[in-house]
């Protein structure tokens, strides 16, 4: 009988043992299944002057005074959480590299974006000692007056494992959401321009529809992105050019419309898959050069009466931010019709800041005022862009967060919020970025549960652009924020330091009075610089340099070939 009674007690230990199975099975299905979705839009040279809720935050003006209209990115505003202080880089592929692997874009050898350069690989070339395939061989601008400085170099590719990375294999944020459906559609710009191995499938995310360009057309785009050949560079390597794929049929005729219908089937696509979350990285063409609108919309900017707020005057500019948020505005429709808007993290957020008409060439693009500067510079106007997190009953309405973060957070930010172990896979990993949840639910971050206090920048390049100091070409700058305080090194020898809190339009120059904080601030960046970059994405003296030449009414100082000797 004892023997019976275990038999049976052993039975249904086994037999409860398995429905428990079941059970916790079922429950890790149901936990994954309510693990909330991600849709990152990332907009190109999108200003933070040219969105209204930000312009009336830092203006103080109503937005119905105002030339360009974002109703529904100012809807994000409202309903989630927006950050005063939220910094890209200066330019694209940069900010898109550090999106993608959460470390600063000058580690990873990204300090320019460009057009389609002759690089290594593409002209199938022996990579010399202490280079990337992917380096360029030379990226200039046409500058005609006397330069002190040569340009530094650029990585063109983020490395993915393949055979020329030479053991080289970054961490996607695709690969790290490891048991997402991640899907990437528009623009790349981090993939070597069309080299195999290096584009969005190789980093794990479903292409739906995308360029490996720094700006694409807005009509007829098609034929280019889905050629094949490799016109551009015959040497590489390769079979056939990967430089892109328009994806399906949308039968809409301009770009941010097609694209944005290629997003909204993909969000469809996946509210009948609810057994997993997706994450979509949806990056803009939008609002970058060549700058086409759409007819009815520039027709009807060219007649509206706030034209000129703020140097806003521009009828297609303001008729190509219209078409991005129509955009976003779609996309959160989308998100109500299919029942997902509850349970899906939207984050909105400019790749540089706007393109700033003052300093341009031509006198295109937007003005970025009261901010200094715009693309291409380090001072806020070029860096400091729209940030926007919206999760519909999980984040607090309204909210402004004033606490600087960066674009390396986005990465951690959005594997914490999906649950996983954000701060082991950043020790792992080497991140820079930190996640910024903590300061969704603590905008004053009291309980300092984001403790980064530090951001750089680097950008090893004379460029055609007119600096916002001087009516001459931009110089190399780098850049350090430490605190409250940002200090600005202009390879050329010259300093500029801002309290950015109490001066964030960078008016009161703080270089030549406070010494002590100035050099302490350089020391740091410069120790910073010669850990990690790599001394071939440095500006050079020009040995060919005539100082009787120079146009500045400075002479040029030499501050930085000591800190490579040392």
């Amino acid at each position: 009988m004892t023997h019976f009674k275990t038999l049976v007690f052993c039975f249904l230990s086994i037999l409860f043992m398995g429905c428990k199975s079941k059970m916790e099975d079922k429950s890790k299905l149901k936990a994954t299944s309510t693990r909330p979705n991600i849709i990152l839009i990332l907009a190109d040279d999108y200003g933070i002057m040219d969105n209204q809720a930000y312009a009336q935050k830092f203006s103080g003006e109503d937005a119905s005074k105002m030339y360009y209209e974002t109703p529904n990115i100012d809807r994000l505003v409202q309903e989630g959480t927006a950050f005063s202080q939220g910094y890209a880089n200066q330019l694209c592929s940069p900010t898109r590299a550090s999106i993608m692997t959460g470390k600063y874009a000058g580690r990873l050898g990204f300090t320019t974006a460009m057009p389609p350069r002759e690089t290594y690989y593409n002209q199938n070339l022996p990579v010399p000692d202490g280079y990337y395939a992917h380096d360029v061989l030379e990226h200039k601008d046409n500058i005609l007056i006397e330069q002190a400085l040569n340009n530094g170099t650029s990585n063109s590719a983020v490395p993915t494992g393949n055979s020329y990375d030479k053991g080289k294999d970054e961490l996607s944020i695709a690969e790290a959401l490891k048991d997402y459906h991640s899907a990437f559609i528009g623009k790349w710009h981090i993939g070597g321009f069309g080299a195999q191995g290096y584009q969005p499938a190789d980093q794990g995310f479903e292409p739906l529809a995308w360029f490996d360009a720094g700006g694409s057309v807005y009509y007829d785009w098609k034929k280019s992105w889905d050629n094949k050949e490799k016109n551009r560079f015959p040497k590489m390597p390769q079979e056939h050019s990967e430089i892109g794929d328009s994806g399906q049929e949308t039968n809409e005729d301009y770009l941010t419309d097609d694209l944005t219908v290629q997003a909204l089937n993909y969000i469809d696509k996946r509210s009948k898959l609810k057994e997993q979350p997706f994450f979509l990285y949806f990056s803009h063409f939008a609002i970058h050069s060549p700058y086409q609108g759409k007819e009815n919309e520039v027709a009807y900017f060219e007649n509206k009466p706030t034209k000129g707020w703020n140097g806003h005057k521009d009828p297609v500019y303001a008729s190509m931010i219209k078409s991005l948020d129509r955009s976003v505005g779609e996309i959160l429709k989308k998100l109500q019709e299919t029942g997902l808007d509850e349970n899906t993290l939207v984050v909105f957020m400019s790749d540089n800041g706007g393109i700033d008409s003052k300093i341009t060439p031509n006198g295109e693009g937007t003005d970025n005022s009261p901010f200094l500067g715009g693309k291409a510079c380090v001072t806020e106007g070029g860096i400091r862009v729209p940030l926007v997190f919206r999760w519909k009953g999980k984040i607090k309405e309204g909210q402004w967060v004033d606490v600087p973060v960066d674009c390396t957070d986005i990465y951690p930010t959005i594997l914490e919020a999906t649950g996983y172990d954000a701060k082991t896979i950043a020790k792992t990993n080497k991140l820079d970025g930190e996640s910024v949840l903590p300061l969704l639910s603590d905008p004053e971050n009291s309980k300092k549960a984001y403790s980064k206090e530090t951001h750089y920048w680097h950008y090893p390049f004379n460029v055609i652009y007119n600096s916002p100091y001087e009516p001459y070409a931009l110089t190399p700058h780098s850049a350090i924020r430490d605190g409250d305080y940002k200090l600005i090194f202009d390879w050329y020898g010259r300093f500029h330091l801002y309290n950015i809190k109490e001066d964030p339009f960078e008016k009161n120059d703080l270089a030549s009075t406070k010494t002590v904080l100035r050099e302490a601030l350089f020391k740091k960046l410069m120790d910073w610089l010669k850990i990690n970059i790599d001394e071939r994405y440095w500006p050079t003296v020009n040995p060919d340099y005539n100082p009787v030449n120079e146009v500045r009414k400075e002479p040029f100082h030499d501050l930085f070939t000591h800190y490579k000797e040392q």
